[in-house]
């Protein structure tokens, strides 16, 4: 049986540590993956204090990290459609309250991953590549599908023009990035923010107009730019968009339906002034394992269409270093922030 080591987030001391973990058995639809490469978010390098606040559940010492990208090492029953030596990309739940194991947190050698949470990647993306997404790919499908969001229509291989109009602001961010991809590929017309040196980056990944966030008219010319269009929804990411998003939302016909990238009680405290008849809800980006859109994603359509290109392992990765004891600084330097890229580490 393989040795398997994480990055253990002790009980009493401030900092990470790594050591030894026992090796993972797979139960029900569940399967063991050796990690190649493992994203790094803002979650996973919060001060203790703060992961009391946001993880209050959150059992010590903790394995967290949530982006995985490797091999398939076991497959437990009812995983029939998964094979050992598969290549995945997977979202690794081990900090949430309805799991809270350190078995199935992603900064380890080998990581538990739910079956429905998983998919295969075509061998022309690198382990590195595919990293960037799941946590991201998973907030941004979780606030534009589920009921309690947006309740857009899934995204399929062969999408119809629906002739309507998604607002993302925030695009260039990685959840953005995803928001984008996901509204095109549900054949929605997309209507994004971004710093005028993204623009560009937006327009590929199938943004039909963008406008500069920092732009002291910017809601003006979001409401412009969706014109006479159905708005089906829209999507607040980063600091201070809520309020705006809202105010666009209340300017077009259409759905004032706002998905807000925040925690609930953080979106509540955000919308405090929120205009007659928007809706505003929070996202966490792990709900969608306990609905349809976590298989719907995952197993039905990211594979093919990351295959065909019609999906790009977006925004671009930057190696930052190797090794679970490289994780540490990785997170410092997200910490500092980063624009248009997603911090990965390889293992």
């Amino acid at each position: 049986m393989p040795e398997n080591h994480a990055l253990w987030l002790p009980k009493k001391r401030r900092s990470f540590e790594v050591g030894s973990a026992p090796y993972p058995t797979p139960g029900l639809n569940e399967i063991v993956v050796r990690n190649r490469a493992v994203g790094l978010n803002l979650i996973d390098g919060i001060p203790r204090l703060a992961y009391r606040l946001v993880l209050p559940w959150l059992t010590f010492p903790a394995v967290v990290g949530q982006d995985v990208a490797g091999e398939i090492e076991a497959v437990g029953s009812g995983s029939h459609d998964l094979t050992v030596g598969d290549r995945v990309l997977g979202h690794a739940l081990g900090t949430e309250k309805s799991i809270n194991r350190a078995s199935q947190g992603g900064f380890q050698e080998y990581v538990i991953l739910k079956a429905h949470m998983v998919s295969r990647i075509p061998d022309f993306l690198s382990f590195e590549r595919a990293a960037v997404l799941p946590l991201q790919l998973s907030t941004a499908a979780s606030g534009m599908f589920q009921a309690n969001g947006l309740a857009l229509v899934l995204p399929t291989a062969d999408p119809i023009d629906r002739d309507e109009t998604v607002l993302v602001w925030g695009g260039s961010t990685g959840v953005g990035s995803n928001a984008i991809q996901l509204a095109r590929n549900a054949g929605y017309r997309v209507v994004a923010t971004a710093s005028p040196r993204n623009f560009e980056y937006l327009q590929t990944l199938g943004a039909d107009e963008v406008v500069d966030r920092n732009s002291p008219t910017a809601v003006k010319e979001l409401v412009t730019a969706i014109g006479d269009r159905f708005l089906a929804g829209s999507v607040a990411i980063g600091n201070g968009s809520l309020p705006k998003v809202m105010k666009v939302a209340a300017r077009v016909a259409g759905s004032r339906r706002v998905s807000s990238s925040a925690p609930a009680i953080l979106t509540h405290l955000s919308a405090w002034r929120v205009p007659r008849g928007v809706c505003v809800s929070g996202i966490w980006g792990g709900s969608l394992k306990d609905n349809e859109v976590g298989p719907a994603i995952y197993n039905d359509f990211l594979p093919a269409a990351l295959g065909t290109g019609a999906y790009q392992a977006q925004p671009p990765a930057e190696v930052v270093g190797s090794g679970l004891r490289a994780i540490p600084a990785g997170l410092e330097r997200l910490r500092h922030g980063v624009s248009a890229k997603k911090l990965v580490i390889t293992l």
